[in-house]
């Protein structure tokens, strides 16, 4: 092993490109997405150094052109992921003992890998498999994701660095070992960050992982498996299945050396998990880890002192980029009457601007939801605020599943502030709005905090301070991440921690060290210099 106390590069947040007209980035990630759009791929398993197919293989295509195929991806059997346990394990005792600054140089390598040659690709595939826009994909597939690996190899570091006192005749050491036995990664489909966050984040502190992503997003899961491949990722470090989520699951809660669970899904699913997990506990080694980030009902407040154009652009930016499939995506707001007319006008003004379409025309600042059921459900909840009295649409409230899966950006109106989707997590571009008395502030803080069961995120719009303070202390339970004049979404790794509690989860905060000391076992070594050979204490003299 290597001898020196060596330090990592310094970590610094990815600047967004801008993809303005004339841009070489705006060039080379079209050339990208129309040379992939064009073509067919195929995803095999990925279990050690072994790629399966198994030929029983499923479609994958562009929610934007549901109709279009770019690739198919192959289904494991059970047996396959008891080979990905068993190799895994296999894997675990040469990766774990790998020294620490060799596993850091693998996924700082893979960071700058997305900084340069891979950027176009994994921007273009999170565009054509997630239907995201190209400011979206950019701030997701490459800002975000290199920020995860630089900021965790820095975190990493900290945490080892953390070590207890000494004095001079015993020298106490800390060691951080990885978690006995595997960790089970399951990612969803609306952030490629996430996605390659989750296995990698277990796997850098010394982990090897079972990784299920979100059949969804296996178009740009591949590239992901490209990146850490070329990185130089040891073969059954991360191990890569696709299939049934039941069948997978129930297969690795089986096994006596499952470890821990990371996962951002839905709240219903996770909990399902968490009492599988504790139904089997007399049976694993250890007590599993149990990390999760579920859902949000996430909420937009304004003061009669806020700033009503800030609020507007609050709401659309936080309700309607991604199509508001974001875990922290404004789904409710409070306005207070004096200032909903002006904010009304403004809002319908702002969503009548929003162009629709494919994230190949760069004017389109909304494109398709993920696929048929997320469309079915917002349609359905459409459809019925056209029919209750206590809900009135103003804007948006079509939509269209012909070539693709296009919601209308929606702002639903509700003079009842337990309205259904004001309290329901759609996941979709639908925000509902109640408007309340000026007086009513202190009651509508009460409000805000005991109508939904989630607590990701939250903003306040206000220009008092005694309001924001108000807020921000009646709120503290509400939001794991809050806001104050600005929207509830965009947290940036190395400076907003993500996550939140309730049914948001667990709260263990994605892009902090607090993340990764969950997949450390730490154990403490004391070394006595000078040992006792005497059995009696000074006060047996007597």
């Amino acid at each position: 092993m290597l001898k020196g106390f060596f330090h990592v590069p310094k970590a610094v947040n990815e600047p967004v490109k801008s993809y303005a007209p004339n841009s070489p980035e705006k060039a080379a990630v079209l050339a990208a997405y129309k040379k992939m759009w064009n073509e067919k791929i195929d995803v095999p398993l990925y279990i050690g150094s072994d790629e399966i197919k198994t030929g029983n293989t499923r479609n994958m295509t562009a929610p934007h052109d549901h109709q279009h195929v770019v690739g198919t991806y192959h289904l494991a059997e059970k047996t396959h992921i008891e080979k990905a346990i068993a190799n895994a394990l296999d894997s675990k005792i040469k990766w774990a003992n790998l020294a620490w600054e060799q596993r850091a140089a693998i996924f700082l390598k893979a960071a700058e890998l997305i900084a340069g040659p891979y950027r176009a690709r994994i921007n273009a595939a999170t565009m054509i498999a997630q239907s995201k826009t190209v400011f979206q994909a950019e701030i997701d597939a490459s800002c975000e994701l290199i920020d995860f690996l630089r900021y965790n190899v820095e975190f990493m570091t900290q945490i080892y660095n953390d070590q207890p006192k000494s004095d001079s005749a015993v020298w106490n050491r800390l060691e951080y070992r990885p978690l006995e036995g595997f960790v089970y990664a399951i990612t969803p489909f609306n952030f490629t960050a996430i996605a390659a966050n989750l296995p990698a984040s277990a796997a850098m502190m010394g982990n090897v992982v079972l990784w299920k992503p979100s059949d969804s997003q296996v178009f740009s899961a591949k590239i992901i498996i490209d990146i850490f491949k070329e990185a130089g990722l040891p073969d059954g470090v991360i191990n890569v299945v696709f299939g049934d989520a039941q069948m997978i699951s129930e297969t690795v809660f089986a096994s006596r050396d499952f470890a821990g669970v990371h996962f951002t899904g839905s709240t219903h699913v996770f909990k399902d998990i968490w009492k599988t997990i504790g139904t089997n506990i007399h049976h694993y080694k250890t007590y599993p880890r149990i990390v999760g980030e579920t859902g949000g009902k996430d909420f937009i407040l304004a003061h009669p002192s806020a700033n009503v154009k800030q609020v507007v652009t609050g709401i659309v930016r936080g309700a309607f980029e991604f199509q508001g499939q974001k875990c922290s995506a404004a789904s409710r707001a409070y306005i207070p009457k004096s200032l909903w007319s002006a904010v009304k006008e403004q809002l319908i003004t702002d969503v009548k601007s929003l162009k629709i379409g494919s994230p190949e025309d760069f004017g389109n600042f909304i494109t398709a939801v993920i696929h048929e059921g997320s469309f079915d459900k917002l349609a359905s909840y459409i459809d019925q605020a056209k029919k209750d009295v206590d809900a009135e649409i103003i804007v948006g409230g079509h939509y269209d599943k012909s070539k693709g899966y296009f919601i209308e950006p929606t702002v639903i109106v509700t003079t009842n502030p337990k309205y259904s989707t004001m309290e329901t997590e759609l996941f979709g571009p639908v925000i509902t709005i109640y408007v309340y008395e000026d007086t009513q502030w202190n009651e509508t803080l009460k409000l805000v905090d005991e109508t939904s069961e989630y607590a990701l995120t939250g903003a306040v719009f206000s220009q008092d301070r005694y309001a924001i303070e108000e807020a921000t202390i009646a709120l503290q339970n509400a939001a794991g991440n809050f806001y104050v004049n600005d929207k509830p979404t965009g947290a940036v790794v190395g400076m907003q921690p993500f996550g939140g509690a309730r049914a948001s989860g667990t709260n263990d905060k994605a892009g902090s060290a607090l993340n990764l000391l969950r997949w450390a076992s730490p154990r403490t070594i004391k070394e006595t210099f000078v040992t006792p050979e005497d059995y009696r204490y000074p006060f047996l003299g007597e």
